[in-house]
């Protein structure tokens, strides 16, 4: 059997203070690795900070200069960054191509494209000199077809998947590995937030709807995300590179 331990690994995880990136981070100190939890100046990392081995790095993913703070961070915890979990992003307006704010779209191609980018161009560049590491950008099945009302998202998640493949074909002659996790609707902040948006006053109500596109009928956990990314980055994965995988309760099976 090949082995799954994280032991002696360095990893980054962005989005890293609540729901995926938490379990993330919580997933990949009980495998054995440390990890820089990247997140915004206000997040609370406490849960996180608790996890194992674990750093705060506050700042925004849109910036390149802490990028390499973050870097230089993990450098501290070991002698290579060998894995990247590119969590960050946001869901933006709910509201159709023709509607979409301005402002909004270019909020959200800002974190959840441009952020995934920099992520993957300047650590993909400590990986590939090093000549090992493997980046797990997350997407969304919304990346894999079309949606009404999350234009922005939508469109962020399709960019998502397309960088994921490109990164992958550049780097595997440099031994670095790039994938995309693909979850359904999945219990954290995001989608209780847009409950809220739907059904203001009982946002409970709005769960069975967005749930029902699911076949398993239910909401993913951020611990499912989180156990098959651990999956991904070990070495039973080492022959992985490229895939779009989804996690999603047979929604693309559909």
């Amino acid at each position: 059997m090949i082995e799954q331990s994280l032991a002696g690994r360095v990893a980054i995880v962005t989005g890293a203070a609540r729901g995926i990136g938490l379990a993330a981070v919580q997933r990949l100190c009980a495998g054995g690795a440390s990890v820089v939890a990247f997140d915004r100046p206000d997040a609370d990392y406490s849960a996180a900070l608790s996890a194992g081995r674990v750093a705060a790095f506050s700042g925004d993913v849109v910036k390149s200069s802490d990028w390499q703070g973050a870097i230089d961070l993990a450098l501290t915890l070991g002698d290579k960054v060998d894995i990247l979990f590119n969590n960050a992003g946001i869901s933006g307006a709910i509201a159709n191509a023709i509607d979409y704010p301005e402002d909004d779209f270019d909020r959200i191609m800002a974190i959840n494209v441009r952020g995934v980018y920099l992520g993957i161009k300047y650590v993909g560049r400590c990986m590939q000199a090093q000549r090992s590491g493997v980046i797990v950008n997350t997407s969304s099945v919304s990346g894999f077809g079309g949606s009404g009302n999350i234009f922005g998202y939508t469109a962020s998640k399709f960019a998502v998947n397309g960088m994921t493949k490109s990164a992958a074909i550049a780097l595997a002659p440099d031994g670095v590995r790039v994938l995309a996790l693909c979850p359904s609707p999945t219990a954290t902040e995001m989608m209780f937030q847009l409950e809220r948006r739907l059904s203001p006053s009982d946002p409970e109500a709005a769960r069975p709807q967005l749930a029902q596109g699911t076949p398993m009928g239910r909401y993913g956990t951020p611990e499912e995300i989180a156990d098959v990314l651990a999956f991904l980055v070990s070495d039973a994965a080492a022959f992985m590179t490229g895939a779009l995988v989804p996690v999603d309760g047979g929604t693309l099976a559909k």
